[in-house]
């Protein structure tokens, strides 16, 4: 057989944890060759390919990135015939499947060829973590660790000089990443997406917090997050992607200049942004995208097609595409009142 795989959406840790698992795991089966589509479904419009072996597969674990490269194209843009194109580039490369890597954007395409009885197994990847059907998503605890990291760094730089610092994490439409962080780095206050906040109530807060003997707070944002009334400062919004997303930006800078403004205190904010994304996975990560990889290609050897890889509990399951789209996956309710019981 011949598989096809592709990266779409943003990079992530971990991508290249599943490609070297599809490769590792197929090629044990004699015969078989795998062929990755650069850039995402970009090389898949333009027939870029290039040959996944042993050797091009080799040290890839802990390397950040993907080695296909990736975009946010979509097939369908500006009313194309999406699926011609697709189906024409997989005669084309002579593929028996094809393995989309990626989020809600990349595997809404795929949904899209398995209705059309088109053989496609999807791999969940977001770092916002908010795809349904599966409990994580890999990238998500790199990027949580890596904000955890700033927020134990913000706290020395904002006690030294009696701040407010303002962490802005990502997080369009679920604060996950913020609430984790927020939590396992001791933050006064998480804003996130799934509940707009309320400005006046913040700031009191953090009145109080100070009146009480502390110095400084530490506020983690994430990039969705809304104030129930319009901040003075707007936030930014950097036209849209090839998907229609608003290119979120500026929730932290409003933020941080209406808290100075409210109480008084200097304030001041740190947007990690494209930090989150980069460097070596971690070893949850690494094990979890392994593992996804893996039952890929077992998946899609055993002509169960229409589904994607998912983590349940402790188990790697498949599920229909259909179940991981129909709506994200937002915060639990539950999780983030633990996290409120050590807000300021």
């Amino acid at each position: 057989m011949r598989f096809g795989l592709l990266t779409g959406g943003g990079d992530c840790p971990g991508l290249n944890a599943v490609i070297r698992a599809v490769v590792r795991r197929g090629l044990e089966q004699e015969g078989d060759t795998f062929w990755g589509f650069r850039y995402g479904w970009a090389g898949v419009l333009a027939g870029e390919t290039m040959e996944l072996t042993f050797e091009s597969t080799a040290g890839l674990l802990p390397r950040g990135g993907t080695i296909l490269g990736t975009s946010r194209t979509n097939p369908f843009a500006d009313g194309a015939d999406g699926l011609s194109l697709i189906a024409h580039a997989l005669e084309r490369a002579q593929l028996d499947v094809l393995i989309p890597i990626g989020g809600d954007d990349t595997l809404s395409v795929a949904l899209r060829m398995a209705e059309a009885g088109m053989p496609v197994v999807g791999v969940p990847k977001t770092i916002d973590n908010d795809l349904n059907a599966t409990d994580f998503t890999f990238g998500f605890h790199t990027a949580v660790q890596i904000a955890t990291d700033a927020i134990d760094r913000l706290h020395t730089t904002a006690e030294s000089h009696n701040r407010v610092m303002v962490l802005e994490v990502m997080g369009r439409h679920a604060g996950w990443i913020a609430t984790y962080a927020g939590m396992a780095g001791g933050a006064d206050a998480i804003l996130v997406p799934e509940r707009p906040f309320d400005v006046k109530e913040l700031c009191a807060r953090l009145v109080h917090r100070h009146r009480r003997g502390r110095t400084f707070s530490i506020v983690v944002v994430a990039e969705g997050a809304t104030p129930k009334e319009s901040l003075a400062t707007s936030t930014t919004h950097e036209g849209t992607d090839a998907f229609g997303h608003e290119r979120l930006g500026g929730i932290g800078a409003a933020l941080a200049e209406e808290i100075e403004e409210q109480t008084g205190f200097e304030s001041r904010v740190t947007v990690l942004g494209h930090v989150q994304r980069g460097g070596t996975p971690t070893a949850y990560d690494r094990v979890l995208a392994t593992r996804f990889g893996v039952a890929a290609i077992d998946a899609a050897r055993g002509g169960r097609f229409g589904v994607m890889v998912a983590l349940q509990g402790t188990d790697i399951v498949e599920v229909p595409l259909a179940d991981a789209l129909r709506e994200p996956k937002l915060l639990d309710p539950a999780f983030y009142e633990t996290a409120e019981v050590f807000f300021a």
